[in-house]
């Protein structure tokens, strides 16, 4: 049961960090850029490093904890992050309406959040849905500030693309 929950664990890390940052990261580039091309980019290389990251940073820190897991946890983490910033970022490659790829893709992640804090909530007997709305509020606030940096920093650098 130990193995289970270091891999759930390892999963929302890995999953929730991606929706919380590339949600925001897409929010703050559809806004102040609006260029289709610029935002898939620029998701990519956040969404690679921040994936190699994620799991380099849980193999430590598991490493830490003497987990003899610490490697397979840090992979994991890792690929949750990568897989979840490549669901996030198929509407862009579906439609060049960036307005319309940014709702798909903020409605592919509140999906996201209610889905799996039902799988895995239920799974450990523990009520999924208070937690799932702490993670949709969470990712919502950082999608917000992400979008005024965006349109505050588009407008302080005259950037107009």
């Amino acid at each position: 049961m130990k193995k289970i929950q270091i891999h759930a664990g390892a999963i929302i890390l890995g999953m929730h960090d991606a929706l919380v940052s590339l949600t925001g990261l897409i929010s703050g580039l559809t806004f102040a850029l609006a260029n289709q091309k610029i935002i898939i980019l620029s998701a990519i290389i956040a969404s690679a490093t921040a994936a190699l990251s994620m799991g380099a940073s849980e193999y430590l820190a598991e490493k830490t904890r003497h987990n003899k897991y610490a490697i397979r946890t840090g992979i994991i983490t890792s690929s949750a992050y990568a897989i979840t910033c490549v669901i996030l970022l198929i509407p862009f490659y579906m439609t060049n309406k960036t307005n319309i790829a940014l709702l798909a893709s903020l409605a592919i992640a509140v999906l996201i959040i209610f889905c799996c804090n039902f799988f895995i909530r239920r799974a450990h007997n523990r009520r999924w849905w208070r937690h799932a709305i702490e993670m949709l509020i969470i990712c919502t606030i950082v999608s917000v500030i992400a979008f005024l940096i965006g349109d505050v920093a588009q407008k302080t650098l005259g950037i107009n693309i």
